[in-house]
Formats: C-alpha cells, structure tokens, sequence
C-alpha cells in the first residue's frame, strides 16, 4: 500500500499518527524482515504534529525494524546538534535561524567527475525510500525513526570514486549567526564526520532527506544528513555540504577533541565500555525516565548484514 504522501495528498489530508500507531506497527524485529503495512498515516496531537513540505517517498521495506516508531515531537526536541549547543532542546530553540535555501552539496576529491548539486538535484538522484532505524547515542539513549532518503552508494557510484578513494569524509555547515554554539567554541568547526569506503557504500548508509514523511526540520539535520544505523549518532553527520573522497583516514571532529572516548569506527558494541558510563544497556526516549532500561545490541541490532565489514579487526581497539 501507498503512503498519502505518496499520491499527493495534503499535509491536512493526512491520518492522525495516534491513529496511525494504533492501526501498524513496523515488521521485521530482530531479524529485520520485510514490512507489512496496514493504512498509512501520520501525524498526532496538533503540538506533535509533522510540519514542512510532504516528501514524496515510495517505501523500501527490507530494513525495517518493527520497533514502535517515536513520536514527531520526541524526534525534534531531543537532538544532539552541538552547533546550536550542548542541550537536547537547543537544536529546535535555535536551528529555525539556519537559512535552507538555497542549499549546494560539493561532492569532491578522489573521484572521476566531482560535482556540486543543489538540493533538488541529490533528490532526484536516485529513488526516495522511506526506512525505519534505531538510532543510538553515546548517551545511552535511543529512538526510531522513519527516515525518507537512499543509499548514499547512489550519489557515490554517480561521482565514479577512483582507486585512491579509501575513506568519506562529511562536513557540515557552519552558519555562525544562526548556530549559538558555533560562538561557543564546543568543537574545532566544522564539523566534520567520515567513513571507511566500503562502509559508505553498504545499503544501510543513508542519504537522508526527509522524517515522518516530509523535509527534514533544521534541528535534525536538514536539508540534508547522512545516517548510518549501526553506529552511535554522533557519526551521522547533519546539514551536510560537502562529501569528499580521499586515501587517508580523517580525523574527525570528536577524534579530535576526545580522541581517548571517541574512535573512527564508533560502531554499537556494548562489550566496550565508554571511559564514563556502561554502554551495555539504553534508554529509549518516550518510555519515560523510570522504565527499565533496555539491553544494547551489537552493532545495533544489524549486526548480521555488517559484522562482515570489521572480520578480523579488535573492536575494543578499533572503537
């Protein structure tokens, strides 16, 4: 079955999410299988409901988990987004001030045609699908979340990578007079974020353009992020402008403010202790400060569609 978005429908158009959530859950558990679908919908109470424009989004089924998706409203006011400060709720006080538009992507260095899209372009690129992650932080936190992007292969393969291209490196924008936490000095800016190339190039590394079904909000990264599912948030860089190939590993932002705490790899791996707290269970956002708090699965629960990448490595060395 058809989203609403997919055939046009106006936001006004569209079911409440209360009714939604109670008419289907997302399929696929632990094992990820396809999704089955009841009628679509959208959005809850009017404070929580999804706002900007509908992303026209076919659905990719295969890896949905069917973990019960969290709300619009928990989603966009507990972000990390040091940019606009160290604060959950600073990104939704602050990233409205973001200018959006127009909005260019570089994408550059070791490959064969290095080009700049604008934003309409990258969507364009290759087909929108809508896929259902659990993300987790260093924080010991977690949510679910129905992104609409694509495979960031697509744009990838589109560029033609040459031999030198071993690793990916993402950079966000800085916008100083609109970002709090820019004057702050929190980090070395910009930010900047990367992957090894055959991690980039696996299917569940997205290139990320819409949430619950629209354009993505400033707080969560628009107009443009990258998310990679298996890995702590802090990865999944946001408002990207420019993706760039190269033979070296980068170092990244939080390598180097943090380097004995924050690693290149940063895959979900709750053997590994962070230097300050147990990473071996979690807290999903929306359960409420008292529930119990979860056990963190290796590799976030994908741990057989990408263990394959790090055959051989010490990931209590390569953290």
């Amino acid at each position: 079955m058809r989203h609403s978005w997919d055939i046009g429908l106006k936001a006004s158009d569209v079911t409440p999410e209360s009714v939604w959530k109670s008419r289907r859950r997302f399929l696929g558990g632990a094992t990820l299988a396809p999704l089955a679908l009841a009628a679509p919908a959208l959005a809850q109470a009017d404070d929580d409901a999804p706002t900007g424009a509908l992303l026209p989004a076919p659905r990719d089924a295969k890896w949905s988990t069917d973990e019960t998706v969290n709300s619009w409203h928990d989603i966009t006011t507990y972000n990390n987004f040091y940019e606009f400060g160290t604060g959950k709720s600073d990104p939704s006080q602050y990233a409205g001030k973001m200018s959006l538009s127009p909005w260019s992507v570089q994408i550059d260095g070791a490959v064969r045609k290095p080009m700049t899209l604008d934003i309409a372009d990258l969507r364009k690129l290759a087909p929108l699908e809508e896929r259902v992650y659990r993300l987790r932080c260093v924080e010991a936190w977690s949510m679910v979340i129905p992104w609409t992007g694509y495979s960031l292969s697509h744009l990838l393969s589109h560029v033609e990578p040459t031999e030198d291209a071993k690793y990916v490196v993402f950079t966000t924008v800085v916008q100083p007079k609109a970002m709090p936490g820019v004057q702050e000095g929190i980090l070395d800016w910009p930010y900047v974020e990367g992957l090894r190339m055959d991690e980039a190039m696996h299917p569940l590394t997205l290139l990320t353009f819409g949430l619950y079904g629209h354009e993505l909000p400033a707080q969560d990264g628009a107009p443009m992020r990258v998310v990679i599912p298996w890995k702590y948030g802090f990865k999944s860089g946001k408002s990207l402008v420019r993706i760039h190939l190269q033979k070296e590993q980068p170092v990244t932002s939080w390598m180097r403010a943090a380097p004995q705490e924050y690693g290149f790899y940063a895959n979900v791996n709750p053997a590994v202790p962070h230097p300050r707290w147990s990473q071996a269970t979690e807290r999903r956002i929306g359960s409420g400060f008292f529930a119990a708090r979860i056990p963190t699965r290796p590799f976030n629960g994908y741990e057989k569609y990408v263990a394959a990448l790090y055959k051989g490595m010490d990931l209590r060395r390569n953290f």
